[in-house]
């Protein structure tokens, strides 16, 4: 499920703060100067607001994550 699929949506408040959501439900409230900045970039387009937004949030692929693996030995207890 990616962006495409499931979009974040923001709404700016009256006292400048962020809300983020995504599938309904609140991520994240960006607030002071870090909303400030964001509202700035915000609205160019809807591919590039996606992008800010998954940043924000702190859910953004760089690409040089690694897939966990389980342990080998059931949890390392013996």
């Amino acid at each position: 499920m990616g962006l495409d699929d499931d979009p974040f949506d923001y709404r700016v408040t009256q006292d400048g703060k962020v809300l983020v959501s995504r599938g309904g439900r609140l991520v994240v409230t960006v607030a002071g100067a870090r909303a400030g900045r964001l509202v700035a970039l915000l609205g160019q387009d809807d591919d590039t607001d996606q992008q800010l937004l998954a940043r924000v949030t702190g859910n953004y692929r760089r690409g040089n994550e690694r897939r966990g693996r389980a342990p080998r030995d059931g949890g390392g207890q013996r």
